[in-house]
């Protein structure tokens, strides 16, 4: 099977300090990779220089597209990549208000990247983000709303409405339930799971959470100082780490 995404000896680096350093790995369709570790440790360098967020020093970011076959994004056009980034992919951000369209309306939020795709009905772009909107437990009497008015939790909901709608294959994640409270995380949990399964979404979530991972992802990364020390099966990794740091990490979870 040919991967979804391949990075290879992906690099970045600010002055001195290492930011991420050849980190190689391959994804598969319909696949979640969780990355953790400690603040600093590079996961959110290495998912925006995946992204096209952030420009590595060196590497490749290989990405099966639809009409071409596997394509090193960081090779492509502004035009092309901006395309990707509105179709095939979807970011969604820690702050969910870096991510929505805060002076307007939730459907407006939604619909805008379906116009971005070529919708031009009205009923057409309104159907389909009531649709999602429902998808995300968002009544659709507040599709009028903006989402100033909306908690940080539905404000997360929407953010993953308005990134889903054109059907992505590759979600980047970078803390999707940061900031929230516990019983709110639970729930966006639960949400972003089902979908990622129903949809048949690959998704690579960078977090300094185990329990996210734990929930979410197939495979896990543990990077520390911009290296990745250890890699496998979310479960494997989790139950019976190898590396001292991975093993520093687990520990502190169970103490808390």
């Amino acid at each position: 099977m040919t991967p979804l995404l391949r990075v290879e000896n992906l690099t970045r680096s600010f002055g001195g300090r290492i930011g991420c350093a050849d980190v190689s790995f391959d994804l598969y369709p319909g696949e979640v990779l969780g990355i953790v570790g400690e603040s600093g440790s590079g996961k959110s360098t290495l998912l925006n220089c995946m992204a096209g967020h952030l420009a590595p020093d060196s590497g490749k970011v290989i990405f099966d597209t639809r009409a071409d076959g596997p394509t090193d994004t960081l090779t492509m056009s502004e035009p092309e990549r901006r395309m990707l980034s509105r179709t095939d992919w979807a970011f969604v951000h820690q702050n969910p208000r870096d991510g929505l369209r805060m002076r307007i309306s939730a459907g407006g939020n939604v619909g805008e990247r379906l116009m971005a795709v070529g919708a031009r009905r009205y009923g057409t772009i309104r159907s389909r983000a009531l649709d999602w909107l429902e998808r995300v437990e968002i009544s659709d009497d507040r599709i009028d709303d903006r989402p100033a008015a909306f908690s940080g939790g539905m404000q997360q909901r929407l953010q993953i409405a308005r990134n889903l709608v054109t059907g992505p294959r590759l979600v980047f994640m970078d803390e999707p339930t940061g900031g929230l409270d516990v019983s709110v995380q639970a729930r966006l949990l639960d949400l972003i799971r089902g979908l990622v399964r129903r949809m048949g979404l690959s998704a690579i979530v960078v977090t300094h959470d185990l329990a996210v991972v734990r929930l979410l992802a197939d495979r896990l990364m543990v990077m520390k100082d911009g290296h990745v020390i250890e890699s496998g099966l979310t479960d494997q990794v989790l139950d019976d780490p190898q590396a001292p740091y991975t093993q520093l990490l687990v520990s502190s979870v169970l103490q808390v």
